[in-house]
């Protein structure tokens, strides 16, 4: 499991990094907003530990952007700030907890861990690949955020490719998994273009970053890099 932590105080962050590294987490640190944004955006994270009196855009403005990108991401504050309307104001940003400093280290532990099992069953409720999100509860999907509007096909046909993003995935597993059409001797790749089209055009084309790239006489692949 990977954390950021975005604490502009030196000696807090190194002696966070440090006790989370021997518990087994990998610790990224970003002294600022800016810095922090940077490492949210060029990997995967799972649990952000974000301190409120940051230089520059403090920490309420850093979660209110994070939230309005449509970002999915356990939210654990620590601050000095221990009045009530301070907390209050943390929450409905839309952290997920709120921790008075100074703090044990043991209760930081429990609480991470709490957050982290929670998102671990959520995410068996949802697929998500870059800011692509589909979930299975509202039967919902959406890109940075935007509602996208599918078909029954096109859902399942999108789960279908999220479950295996990073993989090729052939005209033949398509017709067999998806539409459960095991007689090759009716082809159906023709349907299958189609609505790879169609999908296309919903997940793909509104958006510069493109996910879903078609691999000539093979098949197909939902990835962040064309392979």
């Amino acid at each position: 499991m990977r954390i950021l932590v975005i604490e502009d105080e030196h000696k807090v962050a190194h002696a966070l990094k440090e006790g989370l590294e021997y518990e087994g987490y990998q610790v990224d640190l970003a002294g600022t907003g800016e810095e922090g944004f940077y490492i949210l955006n060029s990997q995967e994270v799972d649990l952000l530990l974000l301190d409120l009196s940051l230089p520059g855009r403090d920490g309420i403005e850093i979660l209110k952007t994070i939230r309005r990108t449509g970002m999915i991401l356990p939210v654990l504050i620590l601050t000095a700030r221990d009045a009530v309307e301070d907390r209050v104001i943390g929450l409905n940003s839309g952290a997920d907890d709120y921790l008075i400093k100074p703090f044990a280290f043991s209760e930081l532990l429990a609480r991470i861990r709490v957050l982290l099992r929670r998102r671990k069953n959520e995410d068996l409720l949802r697929l998500k690949l870059a800011d692509l999100e589909m979930d299975f509860v509202t039967h919902k999907v959406k890109r940075a955020g935007q509602p996208i509007a599918l078909t029954a096909r096109e859902f399942e046909l999108l789960e279908y490719l999220l479950r295996r993003h990073g993989q090729i995935v052939s005209r033949e597993m398509l017709a067999g998994d998806v539409w459960q059409e095991t007689n090759r001797a009716t082809p159906i790749d023709n349907l299958i273009d189609v609505h790879i089209a169609r999908l296309r055009r919903k997940i793909d084309e509104p958006f510069e970053k493109k996910l879903l790239h078609t691999l000539r006489g093979v098949g197909f692949i939902l990835s962040e890099e064309m392979p």
